[in-house]
């Protein structure tokens, strides 16, 4: 049998990297593993050996601290592959396909994956609809930020690879398709933006700065990126987009700089619940200030996409209600702009395809954009702390030495 490393959450600001058991077609006990779904059958499935896997901004709100994740769960939700196994019922993929594995995981059969919602999918996680590989609260399903997974549910949510030499020549653009690029995406789509449309972008981490690639991609005019790191702002300039800086204050003077109005036609949050305040009360968590200043900036009519991360339990949150996900929204705004909001995970197989031929077509660099960066499996606790620090990079682990090759 093969070995297994892995990374996994070892209390708040803690990583480590250690050796887990190889998978098997069927989910075992362990960390954050739902009781219901201990033994549960998987020949719908396949073991993978892992090419590439990400470091996600939603792995270091589990790993400060801010969720209700246990210890010893095995991180890593952005997941590329080579198939090594493939499970009895798996019918169209084989052994040696490359494939991109969405965060998602569905069924492929209950009513929500039939209507393509299949980040609530009813059938893999006994809590709550939806589930995801190595997250909390998601059925415990065991993360990819390893040396070999299990996908399950093989033949309809996997991506393969087209020619596995094009895909390894594209594989830092590709890697982001497991989740970053269509959850940015998913923000723009859900936002409204189309050709010639106004855009701003709250947050510059991976995930906004793929929000604003799937803006211009979209035929956006302006994509406006606001952030307080300027390292950040820099990465999304580097790609032709205007920023603001919110730590100087609220970005609706900005805007109109740069729009001659204080308004644009869409927007999105890609930051999150642990967003901090603007101007004077930057250093200060305030979890409502993107979301309430985005009501401001939006044209009345106009729609606003969340894929930034919001959780029902935050330890760490600023007060009760915050600690509960409840937050002070000024709702009326919104009702008053007859504004559309968007929340929730991002459906990954609705875009992945299409997204995938953007990139091999060279329509698109995902990875230059976000400021793709190979590190080793050991090497993941550092890449934590440095991602945690705000540079403006996208980790990418390489388990096997596969992309360094």
């Amino acid at each position: 049998m093969a070995d297994n490393r892995a990374v996994s959450y070892a209390g708040a600001g803690k990583v480590e990297v250690h050796d887990i058991a190889y998978p098997k077609l069927e989910l075992a006990d362990g960390p954050g593993v739902n009781p219901a779904n201990v033994g549960r059958k998987c020949e719908h499935g396949v073991i993978l050996k892992v090419v590439s896997t990400n470091i996600c901004g939603s792995d270091q709100h589990m790993v400060r601290g801010r969720t209700t994740a246990p210890e010893g769960l095995v991180l890593g939700h952005e997941i590329t592959g080579e198939i090594v196994e493939v499970g009895r019922d798996v019918e169209f993929l084989k052994v040696g396909d490359l494939c991109s594995v969405p965060f998602n995981i569905a069924c492929g059969r209950c009513r929500n994956c039939k209507e393509r919602k299949t980040g609530i999918c009813l059938n893999v996680n006994p809590d709550r609809p939806g589930s995801a590989f190595g997250y909390v609260d998601m059925g415990g399903w065991v993360g990819g930020q390893a040396e070999y997974v299990m996908a399950p549910y093989a033949d309809f949510n996997l991506l393969k690879f087209p020619d596995r030499d094009q895909a390894m020549a594209k594989i830092l653009d590709l890697t982001m398709l497991s989740d970053i690029f269509p959850t940015g995406f998913h923000g723009a789509i859900t936002a409204g933006v189309k050709p010639g449309s106004t855009v701003y972008i709250a947050g510059a981490g991976p995930v906004g700065l793929a929000a604003a690639v799937g803006a211009q991609l979209l035929g956006a005019a302006v994509v406006i990126v606001g952030d307080m790191n300027e390292d950040r702002l820099a990465q999304a300039r580097s790609f032709g987009c205007e920023t603001v800086d919110v730590s100087t204050g609220s970005p609706q003077d900005q805007i109109e700089q740069i729009l001659g109005i204080p308004e644009v036609d869409a927007a999105v949050d890609a930051v999150g619940f642990e967003a901090k305040g603007h101007g004077a009360q930057s250093g200060h968590e305030a979890p409502a200030t993107v979301l309430n200043s985005l009501m401001d900036v939006t044209t009345a009519g106009g729609g606003i996409g969340i894929p930034g991360l919001y959780v029902t339990g935050d330890p760490g949150g600023v007060d009760d209600a915050a600690q509960r996900g409840a937050l002070s929204l000024s709702l009326g705004t919104g009702w008053a702009k007859s504004l559309s909001f968007a929340t929730g995970q991002c459906p990954v197989m609705s875009y992945h395809r299409e997204l995938m031929n953007a990139i091999l077509a060279d329509r698109v660099s995902i990875a230059k954009a976000v400021n793709a960066t190979v590190i080793t499996l050991d090497d993941a606790p550092r890449g934590y702390r440095e991602f945690d620090s705000g540079v403006a990079r996208k980790f990418v682990i390489d388990p096997h030495g596969m992309l360094a090759a």
